[in-house]
């Protein structure tokens, strides 16, 4: 009997990846194209024209077939996971009218659309005001408003990247309620389009008209046409599912299913989460996401900038490393973590606080970054484990926030993203936690969690909970050591807990002083 594979396209930021899995998880064959087509017109701006989205995934499947030696007709099925938060909108033809905004993208509107009075006094009087005002300011709609009014005259669609490619696969605009992740008016809590009462509707100019058709991850859309499978190489007539966002499939592709187990995801933004039935903000007004298993959420906490500042790190001070890795023909990261190695837990006092971004809520919208405790011992391997320390840190506070909101404590810990790659990032995470720090036995996890997805959807599992444990398992385990997990422990609530308190009135008067983050 032949082997069934299914075909999963993770088009994350930095590339477009095609992944043939089978139904034990493993991944068979792999084309991974880099997306460098983005464009930056603006300091801060970062754009990417969608038919190059629509290219580079075209490009990753061709590669796929003439280099591997799975039939195609073994396949399935095919699921798309994406990026979150890209925005992209078409005319009445289906056409590109502006690049798409990337969720990088850093314009803010200046000017938002007036909600009625109520809303106002509403939102005052619970202390929910600056919330909103960061969503308008921050909703790229409103941007393309204020700055291109004409172009949105001639919009007729406002899609995400996921919806976005649905269309390009189905001809259909459709998406998944479990991609809707973005400044949209979306109903976190039910999993569909907000009710026309909602305010969203009026911190936004977006019609109902203009958004695609929503349906539970896991639903066939259509199948492969004639021309896609001539663009892709994809079997034509193939059943095309809809996926989930590229965080909620690594979830479930970490194998987190229950609330007891969090992954976390060492990515370009860092995040904590949790699967869970009930629909939980560990965040007061902010809504978890719709996790990738229908009726079920995914209790997110970000740390935005998260392992960009190990990217940033390495960029600027990591090129002795970068440039010694290339001669002995060893990966950088490997080097990375000897660096880390050289110094002992708390880095000899260097206490970083990971908030480089502006926050909404936990932390406020004035927090900056910090690092304390420098004295002349200090170099750069000091440095370099502050930062993995400090998101560990953050990473542990999202996690107390979510145990305390939700009543139920996290026993288990999963790290997927490349920052899971490092063994230092592993075992500093599993003595800040103390709790075992677990790595899936693959990389690719967002694209495994969306094969997952595939599979219970053309009943090749019957459930979620088989179809995890078939397809996911552990690769390794870094278990706490327990006199450093002291160390941590102590530093941790001593210091890292008191920081933002301490430091948060400094903050406002560097707003106040410079007018950076801009205020409400």
């Amino acid at each position: 009997m032949s082997k069934t594979y299914i075909l999963a396209i993770d088009n994350g930021t930095q590339s477009v990846r095609a992944l043939l899995f089978d139904l034990h998880g493993n991944l068979v064959d792999k084309s991974q194209v880099a997306i460098d087509t983005y464009q930056s017109p603006q300091p801060g701006w970062v754009e990417n024209d969608p038919e190059a989205f629509w290219q580079s995934l075209c490009q990753a499947c061709q590669h796929l077939w003439a280099n591997t030696n799975v039939p195609k007709s073994s396949v399935a099925g095919v699921v798309i996971t994406t990026q979150r938060g890209t925005t992209i909108a078409l005319d009445k033809n289906g056409q590109p009218l502006r690049p798409a905004m990337i969720w990088l993208d850093q314009r803010r509107a200046d000017i938002t659309p007036k909600m009625k009075w109520w809303w106002e006094a509403a939102f005052k009087l619970i202390g929910m005001r600056g919330t909103v005002w960061h969503f308008q300011k921050e909703a790229e709609v409103n941007w393309i408003v204020q700055h291109q009014p004409s172009l949105w005259a001639k919009t007729d669609k406002y899609l995400l990247l996921s919806g976005y490619l649905n269309y390009r696969f189905t001809g259909r605009f459709v998406d998944s309620v479990a991609s809707q992740v973005g400044y949209v008016p979306f109903d976190y809590k039910k999993g569909c389009w907000a009710p026309r009462h909602d305010w969203k509707w009026q911190a936004m100019p977006i019609k109902p008209s203009m958004l695609p058709e929503l349906v539970p991850a896991g639903t066939v859309i259509g199948k492969v046409s004639t021309q896609v499978a001539r663009d892709t190489g994809i079997p034509e007539g193939l059943p095309v599912i809809a996926g989930a966002a590229d965080k909620a499939c690594e979830v479930i592709g970490a194998g987190c299913l229950t609330p007891e187990i969090a992954c976390l995801s060492y990515g370009t933004t860092a995040t904590i989460n949790t699967t869970t039935p009930r629909y939980l903000e560990a965040t007061p007004f902010i809504p978890p996401y719709q996790a990738a298993v229908p009726k079920h959420y995914n209790t997110e906490i970000q740390i935005t900038r998260g392992f960009w500042m190990v990217s940033w790190f390495k960029e600027q001070f990591g090129l002795h490393e970068q440039q010694i890795a290339k001669q002995r023909g060893v990966a950088p990261e490997t080097l990375f973590d000897e660096l880390v190695n050289a110094v002992p837990p708390g880095a000899q006092g260097l206490m970083l606080q990971p908030f480089w971004n502006p926050g909404i809520k936990v932390p406020g919208p004035e927090a900056k970054g910090a690092i304390i405790g420098f004295g002349d011992i200090h170099k750069r391997a000091h440095l370099y484990r502050s930062i993995l320390e400090g998101l560990a840190y953050a990473l542990r506070e999202a996690k107390e926030r979510i145990e305390k909101r939700g009543g139920q404590r996290i026993t288990k810990v999963r790290v997927s993203g490349g920052g899971s790659q490092s063994d230092a990032a592993m075992q500093i995470t599993a003595n800040i936690f103390n709790l075992p720090c677990e790595r899936p036995h693959l990389y690719e996890t967002s694209g495994l969690g969306a094969a997952i997805l595939a599979s219970v959807s053309l009943k090749l599992h019957p459930d979620f909970a088989t179809a995890i444990r078939e397809m996911t398992r552990i690769g390794q385990v870094f278990m706490p050591q327990p006199e450093h997990a002291k160390t941590y422990e102590k530093l941790y609530r001593r210091v890292y807990c008191r920081m933002y308190k301490r430091l948060q009135p400094l903050y406002k008067d560097i707003q106040d002083i410079t007018g950076y983050p801009q205020k409400s």
